[in-house]
């Protein structure tokens, strides 16, 4: 008896913590015409961001746990051409074993404002300036017609298919960048740079991983690429006209492109010219070799 008793007792148990855990699911519409602006700010959670054709912001949160809005006070509005999504805590303490996910549709001209404390962020099939920050997540950024500011302080960065200037910065992790028709300012603090396909000016910059860059045929921005931890890896346009600056403390440089070489050739320092000269390419390793190729 005593342990049927106790086994019932498990079972009820059991089942709370279930009950506590089962999915959630919120849903909300606001209004918002082509060409306004999406912001939602919340202390957890993953966002995704689809841009349609249909005017208006559907939203969908889901979750694990079906306490939800008690944990989190949510507030939707939208006036004066911006809609606004937030998600506060209710405690100081942090809930356990919480999934929080935000699925969000808005119309495809829509600038985008997110914030997030902890998740990835993905945005897709948008036309406007496009600010995405997250605490602790990838970003994730496709097919967008329009400048991007991405900042995360731990994990990858990836865009693709997008059109305009890209400012992209992460503390711990690597960015990846999948034609660009625009100009690059990239910053990790933990992790490779890949670029592929780039049109504008280049500044890359990491602390810890290689650099890998191919830029697009006619480009001859210049820029800086600069890494603390590895290699640099750079195709250019061999029709571009460009100055080089390449220098290395840890590696040796070399040139598949018909460069006119300036001053004391070294192994490890080059300065010369491609083409008829232009804006300055800087090259800079602490900890590995620099090549020059061919696009």
């Amino acid at each position: 008896m005593k342990i049927t008793r106790l086994s019932l007792l498990i079972v009820a148990l059991m089942s709370l913590s279930v009950m506590a855990r089962a999915d959630s699911h919120i849903e909300r519409t606001l209004a918002l015409a082509s060409g306004g602006e999406f912001v939602l700010v919340s202390d957890a959670g993953s966002v995704s961001v689809t841009g349609s054709s249909v005017s208006g912001v559907r939203i969908v949160v889901t979750s694990n746990r079906n306490d939800l809005e008690s944990l989190f006070n949510f507030d939707f509005e939208a006036s004066d051409g911006v809609a606004r999504v937030t998600a506060r805590k209710k405690f100081f303490h942090w809930p356990s074993h919480l999934n929080l996910k935000f699925d969000v549709k808005v119309p495809e001209r829509t600038r985008l404002s997110i914030r997030t404390g902890g998740g990835s962020v993905e945005i897709s099939s948008l036309q406007g300036e496009q600010h995405v920050y997250t605490s602790g997540g990838l970003i994730d950024a496709s097919d967008v017609r329009g400048n991007v500011l991405a900042r995360t302080s731990g994990g990858a960065i990836h865009i693709r298919g997008v059109t305009g200037d890209a400012d992209l910065g992460t503390s711990g992790g690597s960015i990846r960048v999948n034609s660009l028709n625009g100009s690059l300012e990239a910053r990790t603090s933990g992790g490779p740079i890949r670029i592929n396909g780039l049109t504008g000016r280049v500044s890359a910059h990491t602390s810890g991983g290689s650099i890998q860059a191919m830029l697009t045929r006619g480009d001859s921005q210049g820029g800086e690429l600069e890494t603390s931890g590895g290699s640099i890896r750079v195709s250019l346009d061999p029709r571009a006209n460009l100055n080089i600056d390449a220098a290395t403390s840890g590696g040796s440089i070399s040139s598949d492109l018909p460069l006119r070489v300036q001053g004391k050739i070294s192994s490890s320092s080059l300065h010369g010219t491609l083409g008829s000269g232009g804006p300055t390419l800087l090259l800079r390793a602490s900890g590995g070799s620099i090549r020059i190729t061919s696009s």
